[in-house]
């Protein structure tokens, strides 16, 4: 598997207060098999589709401690200098880059309307080794209140362009890499209540969402949003039983034309 490409969501992990618990939810709706935890990096423990890695649990480090939430990873060829970047465009990094072993270099950071993602540069762990498939990632959308300073900061960061949905109805923006969409960037209206803050949705895909949907709710997940049917598959939006969001999508139920797009 070749390096992904700059500005690439190329990893996924969360850090939750009962990992077995995690463990046992995600391995039911997604149909995850876990790793053996590597104490020497914290007891990361790597989540697998057919063998091949997908996503990764954790324990939170000591301090760390709080709501439970999924991180996303952009690929970076020297997360020093992304780190430098989201500096100079007004972001925040939350942790300076730091080498994980000859895995690879990662840092957290923060963007200016305040979704939290991170930087991964790929060592010997370049990231997903599958996506688009059952159980693996899928898609990630930026929720944000202020569109307009997440738009100035990715483009800034990242070699995105940028297209915009021509909707009245809702204000969604993709973010493109050599013509491909890797990343949308969704305005958060009034049914988000106030104390909820930006983040970053990540999608994972399923074989069939309704039953999906069932599963993690009957384990104690709740239901945000749909299930419901559009041009790029029947997804739902989903908060695990630890409270991290996230959201799953059958790709193959598809429903609608595809929106027209805005070169921005």
């Amino acid at each position: 598997m070749a390096v992904q490409p700059e500005g690439t969501p190329c990893w996924a992990d969360a850090m939750f207060g009962d990992v077995e618990g995690a463990k046992s939810f995600y391995g039911d709706v997604l149909g995850w098999t876990f790793g053996e935890s590597s104490s020497e990096y914290g007891n990361y423990t790597q989540a697998y589709v057919d063998g091949k890695a997908v996503a990764a649990v954790v324990p939170p480090m000591p301090g760390q401690e709080g709501q439970s939430q999924w991180c996303l990873y952009l690929a970076s060829p020297d997360a020093a200098a992304t780190a430098t970047k989201i500096r100079e465009n007004g972001g925040e990094v939350l942790m300076e880059p730091m080498q994980v072993g000859e895995f690879g270099t990662m840092c957290l950071a923060r963007e200016p309307s305040g979704a939290v993602f991170g930087v991964w540069q790929g060592g010997i762990h370049e990231g997903f080794e599958v996506s688009g498939v059952a159980g693996a990632y899928a898609w990630a959308e930026v929720f944000t209140r202020e569109p307009a300073k997440a738009d100035g900061f990715f483009p800034a960061v990242f070699p995105y362009t940028a297209q915009q949905v021509d909707d009245t109805a809702v204000d969604f923006r993709v973010y493109n890499l050599g013509g491909n969409p890797v990343l949308g960037r969704m305005k958060m209206g009034d049914e988000f209540p106030p104390e909820i803050p930006s983040y970053v949705n990540v999608y994972f895909a399923v074989d069939n969402c309704d039953d999906a949907v069932a599963t993690a709710t009957k384990l104690g997940g709740i239901l945000r949003f749909g299930p419901m049917d559009s041009p790029f598959g029947r997804f739902a939006a989903l908060s695990d039983p630890q409270g991290a969001s996230f959201s799953v999508i059958d790709m193959s139920t598809t429903q609608g034309e595809m929106p027209q797009m805005t070169d921005v």
